[in-house]
């Protein structure tokens, strides 16, 4: 188990629940619009944001965000170890920062004193953009070797200042690559992980490569917060990174739709239905219950026994089943609505019929 580190009043790490996180792509320098787009990523479900720190004037308009933010803000820093110290004395509740890359010690040491008077965690992202000269000439290229040793070299200069409120990221446009570095590291050290896939692209691709690569993780059990990395609002980063949690078993709160894929044997308009009740049991929250659309009578409501509730379609009519158990039989065209019902009934203790 990795140790538990406080961003704000988010646990990361020591057995907490994985953290969901985002950043906000308005200008940190417009306080107003910035708490705007934070509201609606804390509302979709955001637990931790991110606001870029590209200069001084950024770094002073995070005192009015921090200070109205609904969930604990990170401050992004690159190369510039004034801007880590305005931003920490502005109240943010984390630091995304590479000591490695502020300059000489005496830096490091000051945002080192700053966050230990602040008690606030420093997160190291490595990426593979960001690895130091001298490692990628040793391993000539930004292999998942050489993400670790970049990881581990920051964490040391860390440490040098007896500093261990630590958070790592070390992403790669690979998937592959991304893995076996949060694999390797994983082995190294207990300070916990924070997933990602970097670069990884617009909605559709973005969203298959960091279910590939951080749920992957996460079903090894590694990992304690997560990003999806998104060419697009950051709000489908939340629902993304949502979706993947559920995928892999860390998220059961609400309705988990599961639907075959149709065949020959369909009888029923599937993939229509199958949206429409996903559309439908979307805003349950609070319920934990798995929910089957099927196409075959014959075979659907044994192959998803497990379901708490299911449809599966017939000719002219449909089924409504729980655990593999059937219910009765309903009209084809009121399968939908007979489900909610059935939903509903459900929900409150009620037998079914």
């Amino acid at each position: 188990m990795t140790k538990q580190i406080h961003i704000g009043s988010v646990a990361v790490g020591g057995g907490a629940p994985v953290a969901v996180q985002s950043m906000t792509n308005t200008d940190t320098r417009n306080p107003a619009a910035t708490l705007a787009q934070i509201h609606v990523l804390a509302e979709a479900g955001c637990h931790i944001v991110r606001c870029a720190v590209p200069d001084l004037a950024a770094a002073h308009a995070l005192g009015e965000i921090c200070e109205k933010s609904p969930v604990p803000v990170v401050a992004d820093i690159h190369f510039d170890y004034r801007l880590a110290l305005e931003a920490i004395a502005a109240g943010v509740h984390k630091i995304r920062l590479n000591p490695g890359n502020i300059g000489a010690s005496d830096r490091v040491k000051a945002v080192v004193e700053a966050a230990r008077a602040k008690q606030i965690p420093i997160r190291i992202g490595v990426n593979s953009g960001s690895v130091e000269r001298e490692i990628l000439e040793k391993y000539g290229s930004p292999c998942p070797e050489a993400l670790v040793e970049s990881a581990m070299y920051h964490v040391r200069l860390l440490n040098r200042f007896d500093f261990d409120d630590i958070c790592i990221s070390i992403k790669s446009s690979s998937v592959p690559y991304t893995m076996r570095a949060y694999q390797m590291i994983h082995e190294q050290t207990d300070y916990p992980l924070h997933l990602g896939v970097t670069e990884a692209g617009t909605e559709y691709m973005g969203t298959i490569k960091s279910a590939a690569g951080i749920g992957g993780l996460l079903a090894l059990g590694i990992g304690d917060t997560i990003r999806v990395s998104l060419t697009d609002d950051p709000v489908k980063e939340i629902g993304a990174a949502y979706a993947i949690l559920k995928a892999v078993g860390l998220n059961d709160d609400g309705i988990n739709v599961v639907s075959c894929p149709t065949c020959g044997r369909t009888r029923i308009n599937l993939i229509e239905i199958a949206h429409e009740v996903e559309r439908r049991t979307a805003s349950i929250r609070g319920k934990k219950l798995k929910i089957a659309v099927m196409g075959c009578a014959v075979n659907g409501p044994g192959e998803a026994r497990d379901a708490d509730l299911g449809i599966a379609g017939g000719e002219g009519e449909g089924l409504i089943f729980c655990r593999g158990e059937i219910v009765r039989k309903v009209p084809q065209d009121q399968l939908v609505e007979e489900l909610l019902k059935e939903i509903e009934a459900y929900e409150s203790g009620s037998e079914h019929r």
